[in-house]
């Protein structure tokens, strides 16, 4: 898998892209319950599946881009709303960046961390690490670089982002991703209730650091990336913990409905949350 990798690493992002495509439709054709579950989804947003489908692909070159973005030579990048940026960075308490199961997660963190933690210091990113050791060691190793730190799903991973917001630096989570039982709360997303974390919300509430949504857009013909910057949520000091939870609900509806055919719609969004082990 390393050797592979590497091997990858070295393709340029256009030809990754092409052949990502294609895995990602043998992927869709291939398995019923994905296919199901794709159309469930884009139809639950109130997506026509014509909008929706080139998720498909994408969902492949997601996958495909990763070793050249990981391992290989840097890939064009730039921010759309930069200046919203810099207005959060320099209040001085905390930004957290909630980015969707939309576009290129990895370009997100990766642009942060090249422009912004020069002058606001590091970016510190929740990730979940894999269960096999030489897997993690090897995520861990690729993802390294100057300017960004990864926190565990841990107890002491939430306590490295609590005082990363309090010494004023930015955190990013996907607060999309259906957490272990007992870390969320059932939220109405696209108009069902969904199992949502609460700790971004929480991480707001505690700190009153600023909420602020992003994503990468993946442009056509591998010319890289985009990362869209979203205005700050607006979360009253009053605002109970199930309120937070359902506006960041609404702000990632809004970025996935804005670029819907590059959201992960055969992301299991809606299913039980398994045991906190």
């Amino acid at each position: 898998m390393v050797t592979l990798f590497r091997f990858l690493s070295h393709w340029p992002l256009g030809a990754l892209h092409v052949l990502g495509a294609m895995l990602g439709w043998l992927t869709y054709w291939a398995s019923p319950t994905y296919r199901k579950r794709v159309r469930a989804n884009s139809a639950q947003a109130g997506v026509a599946f014509e909008r929706a489908r080139g998720c498909v692909a994408h969902a492949g070159r997601m996958v495909a881009e990763i070793p050249r973005l990981w391992l290989g030579r840097p890939v064009p990048m730039s921010f759309e709303g930069e200046a919203i940026l810099d207005a959060v960075y320099g209040s001085g308490k905390g930004v957290i960046f909630l980015t969707p199961h939309l576009g290129c997660f990895e370009s997100t963190a990766q642009l942060l961390a090249e422009r912004k933690s020069p002058h606001y210091g590091p970016l510190t990113v929740l990730y979940r690490p894999p269960r096999q050791a030489w897997l993690q060691q090897f995520t861990e190793a690729s993802r390294k670089r100057p300017g960004l730190e990864t926190a565990p799903t841990t107890l002491p991973g939430v306590r490295q982002m609590i005082k990363a917001l309090r010494q004023g630096r930015a955190v990013g989570l996907l607060p999309d991703q259906v957490p272990p039982d007992g870390q969320g709360i059932w939220s109405e997303a696209f108009g069902k209730p969904a199992y949502t974390m609460t700790l971004a919300a929480r991480l707001a509430l505690q700190t009153g650091a600023a909420l602020v949504p992003l994503w990468g857009e993946r442009l056509s013909g591998g010319r890289g990336f985009v990362v869209h910057v979203c205005p700050p949520l607006a979360l009253p000091a009053e605002t109970s913990l199930e309120e937070a939870v359902l506006r960041i609900n609404r702000a990632m509806e809004e970025a996935i409905l804005s670029c819907p055919d590059q959201y992960l719609w055969g992301y299991g969004r809606y299913k039980q949350p398994r045991p906190n082990a």
